[in-house]
């Protein structure tokens, strides 16, 4: 019986992937207006979930920012909670 073990070799990626820059952070937004339901709606998906960071390539900061006026919306009606 041979006893030796197997090298694994790490999975690397042949390229790196890039890094996307924040859609607010570009334009230098500070606050996102909970009024702007044509900006806000490209961040809810076809059944109205709010799309994640990794999805909308948002950073932290600004999807806390942006989950927070998507709700607000909501209380208000100005965006339902269901898409159809």
């Amino acid at each position: 019986m041979d006893n030796t073990k197997r090298v694994r070799r790490k999975k690397t990626s042949f390229y790196k992937p890039k890094k996307r820059a924040c859609m607010f952070c570009v334009k230098h937004i500070d606050d996102i207006d909970y009024k702007d339901v044509a900006m806000l709606s490209k961040f809810i998906s076809d059944k109205g979930k709010i799309l994640p960071r990794r999805a909308t390539g948002v950073c932290a900061k600004h999807q806390r920012q942006l989950a927070t006026a998507i709700k607000r919306a909501r209380e208000m009606a100005l965006i339902s909670y269901l898409k159809r």
